[in-house]
């Protein structure tokens, strides 16, 4: 992915009234950040399914088939209710383009994965480090989340340029089985709360 514009972020998390487990809303300067919706399933199709997008993740297959989009959202609310993953839809918000995804996976009570795509037509205008940044900001305010993770294959640099613009830093490489069991090397970056004090892990 390409994502070389910096913006100012201002994240503004809000909770719809009357639903306090409803998963909230950031808004930055050009983004809104949102709940994916059963009627994103096609777009998000059509943004996946193309082998450029596919081939800078561990996990989006090629062909992205019908069936998967639909599934994949189906699961969101479930995992935002337990908090074991949250996927938000990053889309341009005086329009309401969907543009890509970006998510939180948790690791434990203190700590997440950071994981995002961005859709080829809009590489390049740096939609992807303004949606990381602002979540980054969401998830050490609002979760009280202490450590960030990232990690991006190191066939792909433009993901750790993304990473460095939302203020992580490298801290290591990684092997891991992605698509078709293949083992692929990964760099692995982080970023933790101001102030906070987290074991490593063993």
């Amino acid at each position: 992915m390409q994502d070389e514009t910096e913006h100012r972020v201002a994240a503004c998390p809000r909770a719809t009234a009357g639903e306090p487990n409803r998963q909230p809303e950031i808004q930055t300067d050009r983004l809104l950040l949102r709940r994916f919706e059963p009627e994103d399933a096609d777009e998000v199709r059509r943004l996946a399914n193309n082998r450029n997008v596919s081939k800078t993740t561990l996990n989006i297959p090629y062909p992205y088939e019908p069936g998967v989009a639909e599934k994949w959202i189906g699961t969101h609310a479930r995992n935002w209710a337990f908090r074991t993953s949250a996927s938000w839809a990053v889309t341009i918000a005086a329009a309401d383009t969907l543009v890509g995804s970006i998510s939180l996976t948790w690791m434990n009570r203190s700590m997440v994965e950071l994981g995002y795509w961005i859709g080829e037509p809009h590489w390049g205008k740096g939609y992807c480090s303004e949606a990381a940044a602002a979540l980054i900001e969401y998830a050490f305010d609002r979760l009280r989340i202490e450590r960030i993770l990232a990690e991006h294959l190191r066939s792909n640099p433009a993901s750790g340029r993304v990473m460095t613009k939302a203020g992580m830093r490298r801290v290591g490489t990684a092997k891991r089985r992605g698509r078709y069991s293949k083992r692929v090397d990964l760099e692995v970056y982080e970023i933790r709360r101001p102030g906070a004090a987290v074991p490593e892990p063993h």
